[in-house]
Order: structure tokens, then C-alpha cells, then sequence
């Protein structure tokens, strides 16, 4: 899991920083505004790349999705492309805990012929 959660979140990083980028000329939200949400957003992300196997840090994930769609009340694109991130966290969530459970019953039938 911790592989595809944290692919998500980098890459989720660098959108959170694009869109900073976007949002500056766009918008009428003061610039330190939009640097002071979207590096604190961008700082989570990474922080939670590290500590995504921590009880709470996925629902600390799924609270920085919602964040990200409701970017878009800043700048609209956000709301398509935050639930496209919302979906890419759901699976790398669902799909990670699939692979930890394969990755264990493997490691336990190789411990059992060893």
C-alpha cells in the first residue's frame, strides 16, 4: 500500500503546486493566501508519504482529497481533477491493501517450505 499511496501523493503534490501556480492570476484570493494553503497541502502530502502505514493516515488522506476538491471553488478545474485524485487514492488505498495481504501469504507459505 505504502507504494501507491505515496505515488499518489507526490503526484498530488505537484498538482497542488501547478495549481498554486494557475490560481495566482486567475483568482482574486491574495497571493500569500494561495501560497500559505497550497504549501501547507503540498507539505502534508509528503509528510504523509512517510507515515502512510500510521493508524489515521489514510483518513488523513481522504480529508486532503476533499481539500483538493473543494480547490476548486478557487479555481474550478480543481473540482474534475481533485476527483480524479480522489479516485486514484481510493484505489491505491484499495488495490495496496490487496497487495499487503498477497505479499503476506506468500511470505508466510515461504516461511512454512523453508
Amino acid at each position: 500500500m505504502r507504494t501507491l499511496c505515496s505515488s499518489t501523493l507526490i503526484g498530488e503534490a505537484l498538482l497542488i503546486m501547478f495549481a498554486g501556480l494557475v490560481a495566482m492570476p486567475l483568482s482574486d484570493v491574495p497571493t500569500g493566501t494561495i501560497w500559505a494553503v497550497s504549501g501547507t497541502a503540498m507539505v502534508l502530502c509528503v509528510l504523509l508519504c512517510g507515515m502512510i502505514e500510521r493508524p489515521g493516515a489514510v483518513a488523513v488522506g481522504w480529508v486532503l482529497q476533499i481539500g483538493l476538491i473543494a480547490s476548486g471553488l478557487v479555481l474550478p478545474t480543481m473540482f474534475g481533477l481533485g476527483a480524479v485524485f480522489a479516485a486514484l487514492w481510493w484505489c491505491s488505498v484499495h488495490y495496496g491493501r490487496k497487495i499487503d495481504v498477497i505479499r503476506a501469504a506468500r511470505a508466510a507459505a515461504a516461511s512454512q517450505t523453508a
